[in-house]
């Protein structure tokens, strides 16, 4: 990582899904700690620039780079490495392996991500998220809101500069959406990652001092 370059930065970006033009953005940075909304309708691109922000899906033209490392153009595996050193993900559904204990599950996700596991960072990530009364238990005995609870903790797990949620409050009533986001900056500030946050929920856009808009305002 290149410490003194902006965490993210988009230039000449530009992606078309069908020959519609769904990501066209000349030059946005975002710089660690300043954390963001990428905003915009259903169906305006937040999905589709978080695939290519995690080198996930190839732009039409542009770069991407993280932390001063370049994620386009590059070949699969050095993006799938710098992806795995800097971003999580928090996705809109729970995605663990329901096999697994909630503990074992987080564990699986650092050694993935860190090629090492540390028993007490997990730990403390759960404890964090208010959940080791369940650190032993399964994902289906998980509730709503404590499955939105492990997904952050897992996607920190990896300690990595850069966390993404997308749409994390959508299917949310007001005040789990303000408890998600309550979580998101309190574990953002205990781990020093950087948010950057995709929604069209107008709830949660006081919360962030920059934004990223896409396609119509609303």
């Amino acid at each position: 990582m290149v410490q003194d370059a902006p965490l993210l930065r988009l230039r000449g970006l530009r992606h078309s899904i069908g020959g519609r033009s769904i990501v066209d953005i000349d030059d946005w940075q975002l710089d660690r700690h300043r954390h963001a909304l990428l905003l915009g309708p259903s169906g305006s691109g937040k999905t589709s620039l978080i695939n290519i922000i995690c080198g996930l899906v190839t732009p039409v033209a542009g770069d991407v780079e993280i932390a001063g490392e370049r994620m386009t153009g590059q070949p699969a595996a050095a993006r799938d490495d710098l992806r795995r050193r800097t971003i999580g993900l928090v996705f809109q559904t729970l995605r663990l392996v329901s096999a697994l204990t909630v503990r074992e599950n987080l564990l699986l996700a650092q050694r993935i991500g860190r090629r090492l596991q540390d028993p007490a960072d997990v730990d403390r990530l759960i404890d964090l998220a208010g959940l080791s009364h369940r650190a032993h238990g399964r994902p289906r005995e998980l509730s709503q809101g404590e499955g939105q609870r492990i997904a952050i903790a897992r996607a920190l797990v990896t300690r990595p500069a850069l966390l993404i949620a997308d749409e994390p409050t959508s299917a949310l009533d007001d005040g789990n959406a303000a408890r998600m986001m309550d979580l998101l900056f309190e574990s953002a500030e205990a781990t020093g990652a950087t948010l950057l946050v995709a929604t069209h929920d107008a709830r949660i856009r006081d919360r962030f001092g920059q934004r990223l808009q896409l396609g119509a305002l609303t």
